[in-house]
């Protein structure tokens, strides 16, 4: 008990400072060349009370793959200019994004070193663009507001935009999933899954989420079964498809209004494209080829917002273990009353890299009663 008390003061030495950003502080981008983004980006405006300034109408292919040089003149640009004209760049702390607004960049390069990134986590630079910083396209850039648990975000201190996209498999998902977030309360269980035979950082990571939780409202296992068909659910995490004993894509979880979720998956966030339902998960073995979707075997981000979470993270490319959303970070803050923006990007540890998240960025559960 004393190292689950000291864990907790460690990650959040200053409970009491107030989160409470509003729909002025959100700029919602739709894309003109899709109906179903424009309705997505309509329908939360009125739902957040988001003024019609903040409205950002780009026009640009709704394929989900662009190059850079579509990013830049199609998104980057017109989004700046639209911040700047309307002196919002400093009032706007956070950006939606909408399905259909393209979802990753291709770029040359492998590895750590790749220009590949998903267009959410590029545009979280747009606000030190705009105040004269540049950044190279190899890599990734560390975050500054990583693990800065005790202190709230605001700008200059932090100079990024936090990223989120408002997507689904189609607009009922996404409607379902904001009225969601609309009726959440700090209530349900954390269900916190291991792996068997994990000797990497994730477990440890997984563990520790455990601790900075309160024991009543958590469920762990750390054996070698998945953890399927729980009830009354508000926070998730787990190895996804990486648990080589997890044998379904869906997980049966009962998802509280408001509910949360991440995994260590490499491509989860791949695609919003919709599988059959008969697809299922297999594994990267030349022989399970003709059973992927999208190009991969693995979960998939949208498939956890279409069962009734109300936000998760997700991978657009590889993004090694070491760049995934920390659980021990997120989740906590989460319980604390930080909203789903902030939570995300306080567990995430850089940007321009391949992290997407997905839900309303003021989406939160209010502090524990």
């Amino acid at each position: 008990m004393n190292s689950r008390r000291a864990l907790i003061a460690l990650l959040f030495c200053s409970v009491g400072v107030a989160f409470s950003q509003t729909g002025e502080n959100v700029l919602v981008v739709v894309n003109l060349s899709s109906t179903v983004s424009t309705h997505i980006g309509e329908y939360y405006i009125h739902k957040r009370d988001v003024p019609l300034e903040n409205l950002c109408r780009i026009k640009t292919t709704a394929d989900e793959e662009i190059s850079n040089d579509v990013y830049e003149s199609q998104i980057e640009r017109p989004i700046a200019r639209h911040l700047s004209s309307h002196r919002l760049t400093e009032k706007i702390l956070y950006i939606v994004t909408t399905a259909r607004v393209p979802l990753k960049i291709s770029g040359a390069g492998e590895g750590m070193t790749t220009e590949s990134s998903a267009v959410d986590s590029e545009l979280t630079l747009l606000y030190g663009k705009l105040r004269g910083a540049r950044f190279g396209r190899p890599g990734l850039v560390p975050n500054p507001f990583f693990g800065r648990t005790a202190e709230p975000f605001r700008h200059p201190q932090f100079p990024i935009y936090l990223v989120t996209r408002l997507a689904g498999y189609d607009f009922a998902d996404v409607q379902a999933m904001i009225d969601r977030s609309l009726m959440a309360r700090n209530r349900g269980k954390f269900v916190i899954d291991l792996k068997e035979g994990e000797t990497d950082g994730g477990d440890g990571w997984l563990r520790q989420a455990a601790l900075a939780l309160p024991k009543g409202r958590v469920v762990f296992d750390d054996s070698a079964k998945v953890l399927y068909h729980q009830r009354d659910v508000i926070g998730y995490a787990s190895w996804g498809s990486n648990d080589r004993n997890r044998k379904e894509r869906r997980l049966g979880f009962e998802w509280l209004p408001g509910a949360i979720a991440t995994e260590f998956v490499s491509t989860d966030g791949r695609t919003f494209a919709r599988p059959p339902d008969s697809w299922n998960i297999s594994t990267w073995k030349k022989e399970d080829k003709p059973l992927w979707f999208a190009g991969a075997p693995q979960t998939l981000t949208a498939d956890y917002i279409h069962e009734g979470s109300s936000g998760c993270s997700g991978h657009v490319y590889e993004p090694y273990l070491n760049a995934t959303p920390r659980p021990q970070i997120l989740l906590p803050a989460y319980y604390q009353g930080r909203n789903l923006a902030e939570s995300y990007y306080l567990a995430i540890p850089g940007l321009s890299w391949q992290n997407i998240v997905v839900g309303d960025p003021l989406c939160k559960i209010g502090k524990p009663e």
